[in-house]
């Protein structure tokens, strides 16, 4: 059970039971210590070869669907992602019935490892992609008279993986395994790459889509009479949709889900990549911490508040960009008012990272310099998430400066592109700072914890009389905690707080719906087609995986304040 496992987590280790590694290049060595660290070594150098090798292999094959569909089809690049996937889940159940089961397999466990938040978004990522298989299975099973078997038997291999992969990760992402160093290492890097590799194909797969989708409406638009032909390219569909309900179900859902695939396989390989990390990992006691503080909403009120008016006015917003994009023409001032709301909520964000991270060099807190697999990649996966965005942005740059950039629309979005790029920048540097900063527990916490509780618990009774003063009590207790708090403590809380309202809004204006940032037409007709969709789709997710990344980072930051 849990428990029981938290127990010999905990407990000291007797070095009787360490199972330290052995590699045949490094048998001669003078001690047990440094032939375990040159073992180490050589286990990762050769599970990371294994992981390049499969990623180049796959990724050749992908390629080649792009350029030259016609020598390798989707449906090849499917037979070797679904063999990938076999593998993967021979490896998971071998890990969860064998590995995992050995004696003294698993003698410490990372407490920073597999938060509850990433966890949940592996849960509900994963959920909403068997939902996406499902109602691919069901669109392809429609179009059986066009499509062929693999479209069905793919997807239905790809439920079996989600479910299997999401409660491996749920129940195992804190171990360090102490036994099969080099076996679990590299089906660790095997279930990586395989999930980067499918990360990719739904990138190019959602290219594509997008393309048809945009071909088709330009083909409205022409025999409308509304629109002039100006795309070089004259494709016939062979195998469309049916005029059935159902039908438009499976494909609305499938294109409603699609972009919450790609965040499952980018959190997937995040959490396998500590997983990695963790190997053969022994843990010092004396500094794995006693108390872990828990998320509490309390001592801020200007941040919620200010956030919430971000969240309902970007609701708004929102709403009126997806009813008016469904048009066959959006109009000129649905972007005007979509890319004004992100001028204005751009730089508020700015200036709470930058004075954040101020009173960060203001406190006298002292620098967390242990060694934590799991922020160090926190911070690599914020870096390089936010080169999707900023990439984008500097692509918009050069095509509107190159332009027109005294026009209102296009002085709006040249805004919005070196805004972005800033925020991102002053955001980063806010969040890496907190999550370098030691936790803060004042003395005699727990105790007054407890007594607050004792004293709630006696004093619950039913009578409306009673319910009253423990309203009052209540709220004057949350006056109380919120005068106590340092400015500075307050300030960080109120920032951190404000910012992650605002990445969750900016996280739901870039997954749902249409994107503007191709709709407007701006930058595709200066890039040209083809070439804005690569940037778009590689930029889109990256930018996605971000928000959604700072909203836990900006949570750590918020619970150690």
């Amino acid at each position: 059970c849990h428990h029981c496992k938290s127990r010999l987590a905990s407990a000291p280790t007797d070095t009787s039971k360490i199972h330290y590694e052995k590699f045949w290049l490094y048998r001669h060595c003078s001690s047990v210590q440094q032939r375990d660290r040159q073992a180490q070594k050589a286990g990762q150098l050769f599970s990371g070869l294994l992981a390049m090798n499969v990623v180049f292999l796959g990724s050749a094959f992908i390629s080649s669907m792009i350029f030259n569909s016609v020598a390798i089809t989707l449906g090849d690049v499917w037979i070797l992602l679904s063999i990938l996937k076999v593998l993967c889940l021979c490896w998971i159940v071998y890990y969860l019935l064998g590995t995992s089961r050995q004696p003294h397999a698993v003698l410490y466990r990372d407490s920073h490892a597999g938060a509850i938040w990433i966890r949940g978004s592996v849960l509900l990522f994963g959920s909403c992609s068997i939902l996406l298989n499902v109602f691919h299975i069901g669109y392809s099973t429609i179009l059986m008279h066009c499509k062929s078997r693999v479209e069905i038997v793919f997807p239905s291999l790809g439920i079996l993986f989600i479910c299997t992969q999401a409660y491996f990760l749920w129940h195992h992402s804190k171990d360090c395994i102490q036994v099969q160093h080099n076996f679990t290492r590299c089906g660790l890097m095997l279930a990586i790459a395989t999930n980067l590799l499918l990360w990719l194909l739904a990138v190019t797969n959602d290219t594509l889509h997008m393309e048809i989708q945009s071909q088709l409406r330009e083909v409205e638009q022409r025999f409308a009479g509304k629109a002039p032909f100006s795309h070089p390219r004259n494709e016939t569909v062979l195998c469309m949709c049916p005029d059935t309900a159902i039908c438009k179900v499976f494909q609305k859902g499938y294109i409603l889900l699609y972009p919450f695939n790609t965040e499952y396989c980018l959190i997937c390989c995040s959490m396998l990549y500590v997983m990695w990390k963790n190997v053969g990992r022994r843990i010092n006691h004396d500094h794995v911490p006693h108390a872990k503080p828990k998320f509490k909403f309390q001592g801020v009120v200007f941040g919620p508040l200010l956030g919430a008016t971000v969240v309902i006015v970007g609701i708004c917003i929102f709403m009126m960009y997806q009813i008016q994009s469904t048009a066959l023409t959006p109009s000129r001032q649905v972007f005007v008012m979509y890319y004004s709301y992100y001028v204005v909520l751009l730089p508020l964000m700015s200036v709470g990272a930058v004075i954040g991270t101020i009173i960060h060099a203001l406190e006298k807190k002292e620098l967390d310099t242990l060694k934590n697999p799991t922020r160090s990649l926190d911070v690599i996966l914020l870096m390089g998430a936010a080169l999707g965005q900023i990439g984008m942005s500097y692509f918009s740059i050069v095509a509107l400066v190159a332009s027109d950039p005294r026009d209102l629309l296009n002085s709006l979005i040249l805004s919005y592109s070196v805004l972005l790029i800033f925020q991102n920048i002053t955001q980063n540097v806010f969040i890496i700072d907190g999550l370098h900063r030691q936790r803060f527990t004042p003395p005699g916490k727990e105790e007054d914890i407890k007594d607050q509780n004792h004293e709630a618990y006696d004093q619950r009774r039913v009578s409306m009389l009673e319910l009253g003063q423990e309203i009052r009590k209540a709220s004057l207790s949350y006056i109380h905690s919120y005068s106590h708090l340092s400015w500075k403590r307050r300030a960080l809380r109120e920032i951190s707080f404000f910012l992650v309202l605002c990445n969750i809004m900016l996280w739901v204006m870039h997954t749902f719906g249409a994107h503007p940032v191709f709709e407007n037409g701006l930058e595709r007709s200066f890039y040209g087609y083809s070439t804005w969709f690569v940037i778009v789709n590689f930029g889109l997710p990256l930018g996605v995986f971000y928000r959604m990344h700072s909203v836990g980072g900006l949570l750590e930051v918020y619970v150690t304040a």
